[in-house]
């Protein structure tokens, strides 16, 4: 259907009825994630079938997004800040963060040779040619490439940078390497400070725990929040998207596929010995909202809440791993650069040697690191990897500009995957310190 008036108030008459029944739902108790995959299911199918008369329910998801954002600066801060405290021992925060960085950067390399198998497999840049892409694409990619390099700095300056001037002002940015810097750094400082950190500390833990209850309140919302996403999705990119570039859709999808029940199913079943089925109901919540919103950033405290509660994760682990993860673990980026490095080979007519397909391992295993956490970032940051094979800068703006237009039904799929991921490595090093209940984890039940 089309975007006219009588489109939209249709529109709008099945999305308020679908409300209704969703809000029936859950007041019968059916749980949270099941609503929300209903809700994401229903939203893309009135989003298809309504077209550009979708777009207009766009407002009730970024709302829903606000809301989300609203909580990471104060979640990251007292949930991080609280975990240290409540380890006791400030030596068990090295231990725990050399755990987790080494499972983020082994998920990680895993990720990108997933990534290069599946594009050598499917060759979706064979046939396909440059000339396609349009002038106006092109100049927007030109546009926002000559931003990213504009705000570009150097590796020692974005290590000073982890170390805020001011705690406050990071806040309000939302810089959160900065603030992980600082609650880790306040969390010692409490616990160390003995009887005269206490009180401090128990208000921080009061913090959190309010927090956390906010989270909830917001997280009913979700089910209506992701319906609107879809919607909006659906209805202005559409499946019809997808049949130009279908190879590289399909290698995204099955890649990430792999990746989720494969490395992260064997961190859970293989190493931990616990369900993976009840590893991914608990988390449905946050793959489903990290798949709708396209960030983990946003989806952060829907993750740590995830995690805490379903899973049985202790707080201390989870407010410490997870928004780590969010910052540094993208799996799903790794596969996503190492697949549109060579499927810029392939369209350019490039026979890639094994000494670059190792240089484009590398070079997308560190610049997944650096990707933010916001829809379409590690987009333009794939420049970087194809400029290791010798693709020229207007060449890897012509290939970007091919994708741009329907990469944020890749950015979903991707980002699902680099919030999974997160879970898993928290999971995993909640086991390896002891604080993971797996009473909880059996249990299921899904709040």
């Amino acid at each position: 259907m089309t975007g006219s008036l009588a489109g939209t108030l249709a529109f709008w008459v099945l999305t308020l009825a679908a409300f209704a029944g969703l809000f029936v739902l859950g007041r019968r108790g059916l749980p949270l994630w099941a609503r929300v995959l209903i809700g994401l299911v229903g939203g893309g199918v009135l989003g298809l079938l309504f077209g550009e008369a979708a777009a207009s329910a766009k407002p009730i998801g970024d709302a829903f997004v606000q809301l989300i954002r609203m909580l990471i600066v104060p979640l990251v801060f007292t949930t991080l800040t609280t975990g240290v405290i409540a380890m006791g021992d400030p030596k068990k925060l090295g231990s725990l963060g050399a755990k987790t960085l080494g499972l983020y950067m082994l998920t990680t390399i895993v990720a990108v040779v997933l990534g290069l198998l599946m594009a050598a497999i499917f060759r979706p840049g064979v046939g396909l040619d440059l000339a396609s892409v349009q002038a106006g694409a092109a100049s927007d990619v030109t546009d926002r490439l000559r931003d990213a390099a504009a705000a570009e700095r150097t590796v020692v300056q974005q290590l000073l940078d982890i170390i805020p001037a001011n705690p406050v002002a990071a806040m309000v940015e939302g810089d959160i390497l900065a603030i992980i810097f600082f609650s880790i750094l306040f969390g010692v400082a409490i616990l160390t400070a003995g009887e005269a950190g206490r009180p401090i500390g128990r208000g921080m833990e009061s913090a959190a725990e309010a927090i956390l209850k906010l989270t909830g309140f917001v997280m009913a919302l979700a089910p209506y929040g992701v319906f609107a996403l879809m919607a909006w999705v659906m209805g202005t990119q559409g499946l019809s998207v997808l049949l130009s570039l279908g190879k590289l859709t399909i290698a995204l999808y099955l890649a990430c596929a792999l990746q989720i029940a494969l490395v992260y199913g064997f961190l859970i079943k293989g190493v931990l010995r616990l369900p993976f089925v009840h590893f991914l109901r608990g988390i449905l919540d946050a793959m489903s909202t990290a798949y709708s919103t396209a960030s983990s950033s946003a989806t952060l405290p829907v993750t740590i809440a995830n995690v805490s509660k379903n899973l049985g994760v202790h707080r201390s682990v989870a407010g410490s791993v997870l928004p780590l993860g969010a910052t540094i673990n993208m799996d799903g980026t790794s596969i996503y650069l190492g697949l549109v490095a060579v499927f810029a080979a392939q369209m350019l007519g490039i026979d890639l040697s094994l000494g670059q397909y190792v240089a484009i391992a590398v070079t997308a295993t560190a610049t997944s690191v650096g990707a933010a956490g916001i829809p379409s970032a590690s987009l333009f940051l794939a420049v970087a990897v194809l400029q290791t094979f010798g693709v020229t800068t207007e060449q890897a703006v012509a290939v970007i500009a091919l994708v741009f237009p329907f990469d944020r039904l890749l950015d979903m799929m991707r980002t699902m995957t680099n919030v999974t991921g997160d879970a898993a490595v928290a999971c995993t090093v909640g086991k390896w310190e002891g604080e993971l209940d797996e009473d909880v984890f059996r249990s299921g039940h899904a709040q």
